[in-house]
């Protein structure tokens, strides 16, 4: 008994089960971080499947807090892109035959996530929504109400006037800007794109034109806002950054 206990060694064996237990963990984690987005499509044809190892895990449904559900992995039926490549090898650049700010190109390009609001945590209801709708909420006194204001665009011309604000209930932010345009529309201008220069009573916007603020993408509620409509409203304007006028696109130098 005593050479059978005196031939081994316990920690040689305890390192031995910590490398099968992370080796077993790297496993299960990368097996499980592709529920999203894989199968790669590859631009040589649907005959190839990119996956790598391990292989795409099989479907698991996860119920959401909202009492929703969903089952990931899934099909992915997005529509293809509005753009060519600009060679025949493969993962050339793509180039845009459109216009790359409303079809979503490039930095225009947005998730395809679920289409309805994001949601407070201990309450059901949307976490984003106007002032109008939120009596309980308010702007500071100290700092400049920007409602009210005309919106400039690049090309310094008025492209509409703030008429709300529209804010986040969980992180108390100012998250976007209710602008009515020409016509009548209203557009959500996200918060972090924007400047309010309190001195000329005017916001100024430093990725897109006056136009190109009039033909920015809308909510499909007037209250309320999606997942989905946060990420392409958000996309558009940061992609004015290099789509909005032709001497922002190519090389700086």
């Amino acid at each position: 008994m005593r050479n059978v206990v005196g031939s081994i060694d316990l920690a040689q064996i305890t390192l031995y089960a910590f490398w099968i237990f992370f080796a077993g963990l790297i496993f299960y984690l990368r097996r499980e971080d592709k529920r999203e987005g894989y199968p790669l499509q590859s631009d040589r044809g649907a005959r190839v499947t990119v996956q790598g190892f391990p292989a795409v895990p099989p479907p698991k449904t996860f119920k959401l807090a909202n009492g929703h559900s969903i089952q990931v992995p899934r099909p992915e039926t997005e529509p293809a892109p509005a753009a060519r490549p600009v060679a025949g090898f493969p993962g050339a650049p793509l180039e845009p035959t459109g216009d790359p700010m409303q079809d979503g190109v490039g930095p225009a390009a947005y998730a395809m996530r679920d289409d309805h609001p994001d949601l407070m945590f201990d309450d059901p209801v949307p976490k984003i929504v106007p002032l109008r709708v939120a009596p309980a909420y308010s702007l500071e006194p100290e700092d400049p109400d920007p409602r009210g204001m005309p919106v400039h665009g690049i090309d310094r011309k008025s492209g509409g006037k703030v008429v709300d604000a529209w804010i986040d209930r969980s992180d108390m932010l100012l998250r976007y800007l209710e602008v009515e345009v020409e016509g009548g529309r209203r557009v959500l201008v996200p918060m972090t794109l924007a400047r309010i220069d309190h001195r000329r009573g005017r916001v100024n916007l430093a990725s897109v034109t006056a136009a190109q603020l009039a033909a920015a993408p809308t909510t499909r509620e007037p209250e309320q806002i999606t997942l989905r409509e946060e990420d392409r409203i958000s996309a558009y304007f940061a992609s004015g950054h290099l789509y909005a006028t032709p001497l922002r696109l190519g090389p700086v130098l």
